[in-house]
C-alpha cells in the first residue's frame, strides 16, 4: 500500500473506532436519558428496576430479603452509571470539535478514543461487579431463573 491509502485506511479506522465508542456511550447513558432530550425521573426508574427484579425472581424461591438485596444492588449501579452521563456527553462534544476544527489532530483524536474506550470499560466493570453481587445473594436456580428473565428486556426495548 502507498503511504498515502494507509493514511487515509488509518484515518478511517480511527473515525469508525471514535464513532464506534461514541455510539456505545451514549447507549449507556439510555439509563436515564430519554431520545427526546428529557431526563428520566430517577424514581421511577427505580422502580422500573425493583419491578424488574421482582418480574425476574417470581416464580422462584427467593425471598423477600433476596429481592429487596438484588433490587438495591442494582439500583445503587444504575445510579453510578447516570453520574457518568455528563462525561459521556462531553467526551460526543470533544469528538465533534475535534473532527470540525479545520485540521485533525490525530494524537488528539487519538486520546478523546483512549479516553472513551475507558469510560466505556470503567461503565462494563460498575455493571458486571453489579451483576456478580446480584448473582452471588441467589443460589443457582434462581440466579439461572433470573438472568433468563432479566435479559429477555432491555428496560422496554425487545431484544433481538
Amino acid at each position: 500500500m502507498t503511504t498515502l491509502s494507509m493514511k487515509t485506511l488509518s484515518m478511517r479506522t480511527v473515525i469508525a473506532t471514535l464513532l464506534a465508542g461514541s455510539l456505545a456511550l451514549g447507549a449507556g447513558g439510555a439509563a436515564f436519558a430519554r431520545t427526546d432530550g428529557a431526563a428520566v425521573d430517577p424514581a421511577k426508574f427505580q422502580q422500573r428496576i425493583e419491578k424488574r427484579v421482582d418480574k425476574a425472581l417470581t416464580g422462584t424461591t427467593a425471598t423477600a430479603e433476596q429481592k429487596a438485596k438484588v433490587t438495591a444492588i442494582l439500583q445503587a449501579a444504575f445510579t453510578d452509571l447516570k453520574g457518568q452521563h455528563a462525561q459521556r456527553a462531553e467526551a460526543r462534544k470533544a469528538l465533534e470539535a475535534a473532527m470540525s476544527a479545520p485540521t485533525i489532530d490525530p494524537a488528539k483524536i487519538e486520546q478523546l478514543r483512549a479516553d472513551q474506550m475507558k469510560m466505556m470499560d470503567d461503565s462494563s466493570k460498575r455493571f458486571t461487579k453489579a451483576l456478580i453481587d446480584a448473582g452471588n445473594v441467589l443460589n443457582a436456580d434462581q440466579r439461572q431463573a433470573f438472568f433468563k428473565v432479566w435479559n429477555e428486556r432491555s428496560f422496554g426495548h425487545k431484544k433481538g
